[in-house]
């Protein structure tokens, strides 16, 4: 009659330790699969955004639709709900999946995507005389490389008014970036202190969208490189 063998304390303890391993590898790879999926999904709504943008355009003898900054904070010509006849659905597509206030953005009739200002918002002078003007497409000689928005970032309230930035303070002021546009949108694990870790999609003029290193951004905001402003020639364009 043979005997049972009997497992070992260090063999059972192996065993616990190799399932632990399994289950983590598991996890992690689910939760990669969840955020790859979330940032296609916000990769389609961009394009879909984008289309519309170019849609609105040809029947406006090329001008861009307005912000609330330059409407007045007239929420019901918000661009998002301009676009509305050229969006297949308009409430899908300006909600991220990856963001954290999507629902109540959605509640507040506000949008997970924020415009250039750049592009969007005539820049004016000290006595009101406009300095520089592209809300109009054929302004962009470069539209492959002139960005028009970008994902919102978490310290932005769930309001209808936060749909577009102020590129124009972002020199050198990296929290300022973070507190309009959420450069790490698309990461697996929490925010680091810095916005650093992880990356996230930008539409252009063209309509193509892109994902952008978060540490790539910052490179170019703290060299004082006035990200989002529209290049006019080739010696223009970013270079992270």
């Amino acid at each position: 009659m043979s005997k049972r063998r009997a497992f070992t304390l260090i063999e059972l303890l192996v065993v616990i330790a190799i399932f632990a391993i399994l289950a983590a590898l598991a996890t992690s790879a689910i939760t990669g699969t969840l955020a790859k999926g979330r940032e296609t999904k916000c990769a389609s709504n961009l394009r879909q955004i984008g289309a519309g943008l170019i849609l609105f355009a040809a029947d406006h003898d090329g001008d861009l639709p307005e912000t609330t900054h330059s409407n007045g904070a007239q929420f019901r010509r918000a661009w998002i709900f301009t676009l509305k006849p050229y969006l297949a659905d308009c409430d899908e597509v300006r909600i991220s999946p990856a963001d954290p206030l999507g629902a109540q953005r959605l509640a507040e009739n506000g949008t997970s995507y924020v415009l250039n200002s750049w592009v969007f918002v005539p820049q004016y002078g000290p006595f009101g005389e406009v300095e520089a003007r592209f809300d109009n497409l054929r302004r962009l000689p470069l539209p492959t490389h002139t960005m028009l928005a970008f994902n919102v970032s978490d310290q932005q309230p769930a309001s209808v008014l936060n749909d577009h930035t102020h590129c124009d303070l972002w020199p050198g002021n990296w929290s300022r970036v973070c507190a309009e546009i959420q450069p790490d949108r698309h990461r697996t694990g929490a925010s680091g202190k810095g916005h650093l870790n992880g990356a996230s999609n930008i539409l252009y003029a063209d309509g193509h969208v892109a994902a952008m290193e978060a540490s790539d951004l910052h490179k170019l905001v703290m060299s004082q490189v006035p990200v989002g402003k529209p290049p006019m020639e080739t010696e223009d364009i970013l270079q992270p």
